[in-house]
């Protein structure tokens, strides 16, 4: 009965994997820190560093150092008489250990 339990429970944190990351974050500012060991990915509200450093180095295979975290605020447009607002993101920015890189394609 306990390994039954033990399956379920395995079985439940797989089905709960949570992804934080959206995608990598590309403006002239980025692609600069990208040729320091610095890069730039758009992240999901509520990521946190610890999951935003696991996830990088799953799905990028690379040691990352330090990871800081950006909160973009929303910010109003206009054109003519038309008013919006252009929506708010979190962006973090990871360190990569010496001799590690992140093709980007750029």
């Amino acid at each position: 009965m306990n390994s039954e339990k033990k399956k379920s429970k395995e079985e439940g944190k797989k089905e709960n994997i949570k992804y934080v990351l959206k995608g990598t974050h590309i403006s002239e500012k980025a692609t600069d820190l990208a040729q320091r060991g610095f890069y730039a990915f758009k992240v999901e509200k509520n990521g946190n560093k610890r999951e935003i450093k696991e996830e990088i180095e799953k799905k990028y295979k690379v040691n990352v150092e330090k990871v800081r975290i950006i909160n973009v605020p929303s910010k109003k447009r206009r054109t003519g008489r038309i008013e919006g607002i252009k929506r708010g993101y979190k962006k973090a920015v990871a360190k990569l250990k010496e001799g590690d890189s992140i093709d980007l394609g750029l």
